[in-house]
């Protein structure tokens, strides 16, 4: 390894330095073509870029020295415009530098911005360098690239620590290794407790229960400890066993008045529980209980796709997703599959607090919803004048044709304003909320780095179908949730079921309380009221058509009785 650094340096007359070459990276047009095909592979499924390579074959020619680093900052500079940059002694600090060479050449060539927010991208390097060597802890040195990454102006290009980027990876892919179970605190004394248990998985087979109290993890005692660090002990390489040590506390039985009630019963149970892949799902959905139609609306709506005869009075469809995860568009096909067979006659999709997810999943998800191939979204890069639309890249049928209404908040972000944007400018849906979404018109691409971190860099910006400009407006409303008469309900944020987390999988207990809540949720009574009025003008279409077409076919069927037999 040292003969190849003496050659390199007698090459490019750097004494005591050492040469990387730039990573080239292809042109904006590229990555977006790549940002959103569709392959099997998971990392170009969650946008994921490998610069493992890059970074290991930058780490093993640093190994060479420790005095100095010296870099090609463009492959047009001559040998004599070398800049060399000191690297540190301490393996960690060092570890920091090269993860910030890696940041900054991944941004130099995939930043939607080649202005870089007005810097000198090739100086920021250089002054971010230097404060990472003289920095005097690793926390310090791998805070430059966050600092680095600030100077863009755009707080969705960040660098996310390896443990952030794992829960990231499992609500992507819509699954992780582990037991199945979500835990949190209590909110009083701070228990360690099982919200639910997921439905097949190791704790559910194990006979787990809500509520049940987890006291150790392997021996541990969970004293202190939050969900999230007990959540990463739970998890773990596939086939291996954890031991889950649990408190279930059985309630008391009412016992005379005035009488001290005992206290509640203790079980305590050690299970082993053999971590495996479980399945997260981000949608629920269910058939809501239609309102009342208009007297005089027609008795039956037009047949399905399927080849069904609908009723008017069917049940409506309502659909709530959490995350835009990669599994999301085939959960969809299947619920929308099973409530077309339950003589579903409208729906409702509830994006409210879903904080997005993949692109590819949106346009996934649009395609259950829309006929042929019409444009999604359209994006921009660093040409700003260059416009690419995206089309759906499977035409076909949509799955159904009833009508639709979509539910936002401010919440809804991401791909979700994506969804919502295509199915309002493709005329599919009607947009109800109270307030505007997020506003998030950028597209990210995620690049794994060497030390297991993750880096998120904006490479496009997007707008709706029509060209409206989603970023830091978002998608307006057509109509808000408060119904005619009634007061307004204030801030929609808690409505639609404020003790639900975006991004929580739906788990037996929260089905439940969730449909509780549902015909209690104003942006959803609203929604029923407003599909009511579309049913019944389908419906009634529907017969005016109908009388129509059956004299002209009874007709028809009288001149063929008389035509003579062929020859």
């Amino acid at each position: 390894m040292r003969s190849l650094v003496t050659q390199r340096i007698t090459r490019y007359n750097a004494p005591t330095g050492l040469r990387c070459q730039e990573r080239r990276v292809a042109p904006a047009r590229v990555w977006l073509q790549a940002l959103l095909k569709d392959t099997s592979s998971v990392k170009d499924k969650c946008d994921v870029w490998d610069f493992k390579d890059f970074a290991k074959r930058l780490a093993a020619a640093a190994l060479g020295t420790t005095t100095a680093l010296s870099l090609i900052l463009s492959p047009a500079l001559a040998a004599s415009e070398l800049v060399r940059l000191p690297a540190s002694t301490d393996p960690a600090i060092f570890a920091a530098q090269r993860t910030l060479v890696e940041a900054w050449t991944i941004v130099g060539q995939a930043f939607v911005d080649p202005s870089f927010n007005g810097h000198d991208w090739e100086s920021e390097l250089r002054d971010h360098m230097m404060t990472a060597y003289s920095s005097s802890s690793s926390d310090e040195a791998f805070g430059e690239i966050s600092h680095m990454l600030e100077d863009l102006g755009d707080p969705y290009t960040r660098r996310v620590p390896p443990e952030e980027y794992a829960a990231f990876r499992v609500s992507s892919d819509g699954e992780l290794q582990g037991v199945g179970m979500l835990i949190a605190n209590e909110p009083i004394n701070g228990h360690l407790l099982v919200l639910a248990p997921i439905k097949g998985g190791p704790a559910d087979r194990a006979g787990i229960l809500p509520g049940d109290e987890v006291t150790s993890i392997n021996g541990m005692s969970m004293e202190g400890w939050n969900g999230e660090k007990a959540a990463r002990l739970l998890r773990g390489r596939g086939g291996t066993e954890v031991r889950v040590r649990l408190a279930r506390r059985t309630g008391g039985i009412p016992g005379v008045p005035a009488r001290p009630e005992p206290l509640p019963a203790v079980e305590y149970r050690e299970v082993s529980l053999r971590r495996e892949r479980v399945q997260l799902s981000p949608l629920f959905f269910a058939a809501l209980p239609p309102p009342a139609l208009p007297p005089g609306t027609g008795a039956l709506m037009p047949v399905g796709t399927d080849g069904r005869v609908r009723q008017p009075d069917g049940p409506v469809g309502y659909l709530r997703l959490t995350s835009f995860s990669s599994n999301a568009a085939a959960e969809m096909r299947e619920a929308i599959q099973e409530l077309e067979a339950a003589g579903a006659s409208s729906y409702i999709l509830d994006l409210r607090n879903n904080p997005g997810g993949l692109v590819r999943s949106s346009i996934d998800i649009a395609r259950l919803w829309l006929d042929g191939s019409p444009v999604v979204f359209n994006i921009s890069s660093r040409e700003p004048d260059e416009i690419q639309s995206q089309l759906v890249d499977a035409p076909g049928a949509a799955l159904t044709h009833r009508p639709l209404v979509v539910l936002v908040n401010s919440g809804s972000a991401s791909a979700a304003e994506i969804l919502s944007g295509a199915l309002h400018d493709n005329h599919r849906a009607v947009i109800l909320g109270d307030t505007n979404t997020y506003g998030k018109g950028k597209i990210q691409s995620v690049f794994e780095l060497q030390d297991g971190s993750a880096l998120f860099v904006t490479v496009a910006r997007y707008q709706t179908p029509n060209g409206t400009e989603i970023d830091r407006i978002g998608i307006v409303p057509d109509r808000s949730c408060v119904l005619p008469g009634a007061p307004a309900s204030g801030d929609d944020e808690g409505s639609g079921g404020s003790s639900f987390m975006a991004g929580l999988p739906m788990v037996p207990g929260s089905e439940v309380a969730l449909l509780e809540s549902l015909m209690g949720d104003s942006c959803v009574l609203a929604a029923r009221d407003l599909l009511r009025d579309e049913v019944a003008v389908v419906a009634n279409a529907a017969r005016v058509a109908s009388d129509i077409v059956q004299p002209v076919a009874m007709h028809s069927v009288r001149q063929t009785t008389i035509l003579p037999p062929p020859a």
